[in-house]
C-alpha cells in the first residue's frame, strides 16, 4: 500500500486522521476564498480577471506538494511576483505559500528545510515590496515571512515526530526479531542437551541390555546360571534406563520455576560405573594418578561421561572383553585416557566413522564446553580416546553443561 506521495506506508502506521483530499478541498478554500475576500486594504483585492486568475493558481498546485513539494513553493513564490508586479499582494498566495513550506519542512532534511524556508521567505519579502510602499518594515510583509517560519517549524515538528515514531518501531521490531533469534538458539541449546541427555542416559544401558541378552541367548542352554546373571543384569539395567528416562521426562514437563536440578554423576562414582561394565563380562582395569577430590563442578561431570562414552564403545565394538582406563589429575588439569583392543580387521578404524555415531560428537561438545580438547584414534592393536579437561575450583553445579 502507497500513500499519495509514492511512499509504501506500513501496515503497522494507523491511517492519517485527516483524509488527503480533505486537506486539499480546505487549502483550495483558503486560496480560493481569499481572492473574493473583501479585505480594507486595496493591495489584498484583486484588481482585474488576469490577477484573479494568478492568484487562484495556487489551488491547483498545492495538491501536487506531496510529491514535489519545493517545485511546488518555488511556482506559488512565482506566482505571488506576478501578482505582486501586477500591483496586488493576496493572503491567499501567501497561505499556499506556508502550506507548501510546511509540506518542504515534513519531507526533507532539516538542512535543505532552512535554506529552501529562508529563501523562501526572503523572495515573498522582496516581491511583495513591489506592490507595498511601507519598505521592508511593513508590518504586512513582517507577518508574511513570520507566517512561512511558522509553517517551516511545524512541517519540521511533524517530520521530526514521524522520524521518532519510524525509530521507536524499528527499535521494537529490531528488538523482537533479536528475541525471536535468541529464542530460536535457546531451542536448538535445549534440543542439543536433551539429546545428549537421552545419548548418556540410556544409551549407556541400552548397550548392557544388548550385551548381556547375546550373553543368557548363547549361554541358555549350556550354562544356565550364566544365562540367569545376565537376565538379572538386564532386569537391573530396565529397571535403570526407566528411570532416567522418567527423571528426563519429569524434568521436561516442569516449569522453569518448579525444575530442580537432578544430580549429576562424577569421579567419585567410576567404582559404581566399572562395576557396571565388569557385570556385562568387560573386564576394565583402572589407574587414577592424582585427588579425585579435585575435580569438580561441570569438569567432574564431562570426565565421567569421557569414561563411560569410551567403556560403551569398547564393549560394543571392542575385542577381548577388556579396556584400560587412566585418570591423571595435578593442579591444573585432568586428563582421562580409555583404550581397548579391537578386532584385527578393524586395527585401523575411522573414530568417526565407524566408532564415532551421535555418541562421540555430544562427548566432543561436552568437552568443548569446558574449554577441554578431546583425541581418538587407533593405537598399535588397539583404539585410544583421550580428554584433557581444565581443573575448576568452583564445587557449585548449577552451571555444569548438561
Amino acid at each position: 500500500m502507497t500513500t499519495t506521495d509514492g511512499r509504501r506506508r506500513d501496515p503497522a502506521y494507523p491511517r492519517p486522521r485527516v483524509p488527503w483530499w480533505l486537506g486539499d478541498t480546505l487549502a483550495a478554500v483558503l486560496v480560493v476564498g481569499a481572492a473574493f475576500a473583501p479585505f480594507p486594504v486595496a493591495e489584498f483585492r484583486p484588481s482585474s480577471g488576469l490577477v484573479l486568475a494568478v492568484v487562484i493558481a495556487p489551488a491547483a498546485l498545492l495538491p501536487l506538494r506531496r510529491r514535489r513539494p519545493t517545485a511546488v513553493l518555488a511556482g506559488i513564490v512565482g506566482l505571488h511576483g506576478i501578482a505582486a508586479l501586477l500591483g496586488t499582494i493576496s493572503p491567499g498566495v501567501v497561505v499556499a505559500a506556508g502550506i507548501a513550506t510546511f509540506a518542504v519542512a515534513a519531507r526533507t532534511p532539516r538542512r535543505r528545510t532552512v535554506v529552501v524556508t529562508g529563501a523562501a521567505a526572503l523572495a515573498v519579502v522582496l516581491l511583495s515590496l513591489l506592490a507595498v510602499f511601507g519598505g521592508i518594515t511593513d508590518p504586512r510583509i513582517v507577518q508574511f515571512a513570520l507566517f512561512i517560519a511558522l509553517a517551516a517549524a511545524a512541517g519540521d515538528a511533524s517530520r521530526s515526530r514521524r522520524e521518532y515514531i519510524e525509530a521507536v518501531t524499528e527499535r521494537a521490531e529490531r528488538a523482537e526479531r533479536t528475541h525471536e533469534a535468541e529464542a530460536s538458539r535457546r531451542v536448538a541449546e535445549e534440543r542439543l542437551r536433551i539429546a545428549r541427555d537421552l545419548h548418556d542416559a540410556v544409551a549407556h544401558q541400552i548397550s548392557v541390555i544388548s550385551l548381556n541378552a547375546g550373553v543368557a541367548s548363547s549361554a541358555i542352554e549350556t550354562r544356565p546360571e550364566k544365562a540367569v546373571t545376565a537376565l538379572a543384569t538386564i532386569r537391573r539395567a530396565s529397571r535403570t534406563v526407566l528411570g532416567e528416562i522418567g527423571d528426563l521426562l519429569e524434568v521436561l514437563r516442569a516449569g522453569d520455576s518448579d525444575r530442580t536440578p537432578s544430580p549429576q554423576p562424577g569421579l567419585a562414582r567410576l567404582d559404581e560405573l566399572v562395576a557396571g561394565f565388569a557385570d556385562t563380562g568387560l573386564v576394565v582395569g583402572t589407574r587414577v594418578e592424582g585427588p579425585l577430590a579435585a575435580v569438580t563442578g561441570a569438569v567432574d561431570l564431562v570426565a565421567y561421561r569421557v569414561v563411560q562414552e569410551g567403556l560403551t564403545n569398547a564393549g560394543k565394538h571392542g575385542a577381548e572383553h577388556r579396556a584400560h582406563v587412566l585418570i591423571s589429575v595435578d593442579e591444573h588439569e585432568v586428563s582421562v585416557v580409555v583404550t581397548n583392543p579391537v578386532p584385527a580387521l578393524r586395527a585401523d578404524p575411522d573414530p568417526d566413522d565407524v566408532r564415532g555415531g551421535h555418541g562421540l560428537l555430544g562427548l566432543r561438545e561436552r568437552v568443548a564446553s569446558v574449554r577441554g580438547v578431546v583425541e581418538t584414534g587407533a593405537t598399535p592393536g588397539g583404539f585410544r580416546l583421550a580428554a584433557v579437561l581444565p581443573v575448576t575450583r568452583r564445587s557449585d553445579r548449577d552451571g555444569e553443561v548438561s
